[in-house]
């Protein structure tokens, strides 16, 4: 994210750090150990870019966020979004089992499963309490995002039915585990920014395609990128057996390519050669362009709520946001 002005940059690293300072208290427990694992995933970082959303989404009601009392619930919001983000952390990494969250080793494997759990289930608790303060309408919005992520992470477990398209089973399990939450987060901001309703629908919509457009960004650029490009490894979605966009397309493809595909993507991959093969046969299939056109189109729908909103630095923001994802992967 572009940050050109310095006025907005000032503004926003003040309500990061009320942010941060708001969600270090609201871990806090007279069970110390309690504290010290809700402390684990604070204290690990990350973006913050739902926090940071949501600031932003607060630049557009009136005065923006340095009109006095608003200033607080925007970052109480802030900090209610990030509280829940962090929860679904602790509950993916057993899902998934996984050893190690933002570099750090992850909750469930530090401790155990029991506790990583219980874990999030305290952070949603305090993202509640603090969501209370903020009114019916905003609980009532946050209980229906806690709906969303469960049923997309439910989908996602289960799979598509017979006879359901794969790739719009894919999309409605991306725009529910991820667009959902980052949605609500610019709905929030610029609600209790004072922010007209256009405005806030234009937030909400932004926010639920942009999250759209990150995950299937991720996805192309596990594929496309090499390591020492990307920063990760390539083909952690073939080791876990996740099917991804790039994937569902490839696999529509006719051809004798897309028969060893789909052999090779039956399971998960844990043979290096098996997953070099794969990826060299992803990498030449029609269905790897095919995903960075559908990652442009989302683009172009996140350019076009963006058009609703004034002209402001906080709106070049989020478009620099936008061309950033279209420009990532080639």
């Amino acid at each position: 994210m572009e940050l050109a002005d310095p006025e907005l940059r000032v503004v926003l690293e003040r309500g990061l750090t009320q942010v941060e300072e708001l969600l270090r208290r609201e871990v806090q427990s007279e069970f110390r150990f309690l504290t010290e694992t809700s402390l684990h995933l604070v204290e690990a970082g990350g973006k913050r870019f739902r926090s940071l959303f949501t600031l932003l989404a607060g630049q557009f009601g009136p005065g923006g966020l340095g009109q006095g009392g608003r200033m607080a619930d925007v970052v109480r919001a802030a900090a209610v979004v990030e509280l829940v983000h962090l929860a679904t952390l602790y509950h993916d990494d057993v899902m998934d089992e996984a050893t190690m969250r933002r570099g750090a080793v992850s909750a469930n494997a530090r401790w155990d499963n029991t506790v990583a759990i219980l874990t999030g289930d305290f952070l949603f608790a305090h993202a509640s309490r603090l969501v209370a303060d903020l009114g019916p309408d905003a609980v009532r919005i946050i209980a229906r995002t806690f709906a969303e992520l469960v049923t997309g992470q439910m989908r996602e477990t289960l799979g598509p039915t017979a006879g359901t398209d794969p790739v719009a089973h894919y999309l409605a399990v991306v725009a529910e585990k991820t667009g959902s939450l980052i949605a609500t987060a610019g709905r929030y901001g610029a609600m209790f920014s004072g922010a007209p309703q256009e405005r806030v629908d234009a937030l909400r919509r932004f926010g639920e395609v942009i999250g759209t457009a990150f995950q299937i960004s991720d996805d192309i650029i596990d594929i496309a990128s090499p390591a020492a490009q990307s920063g990760k490894t390539p083909g952690t979605d073939l080791r876990e057996g996740v099917r991804t966009l790039p994937m569902l397309y490839a696999l529509a493809e006719p051809g004798p390519r897309v028969d060893r595909l789909r052999v090779l993507l039956a399971r998960p991959l844990t043979d290096d050669a098996l997953i070099t093969e794969a990826l060299r046969l992803l990498r030449e299939s029609p269905g790897l362009d095919r995903a960075v056109r559908t990652l442009r189109s989302y683009a172009d729908l996140a350019r076009a709520e963006l058009a609703v909103l004034p002209a402001c630095p906080a709106r070049d923001a989020l478009a620099s946001v936008t061309d950033y994802l279209a420009a990532r992967t080639g």
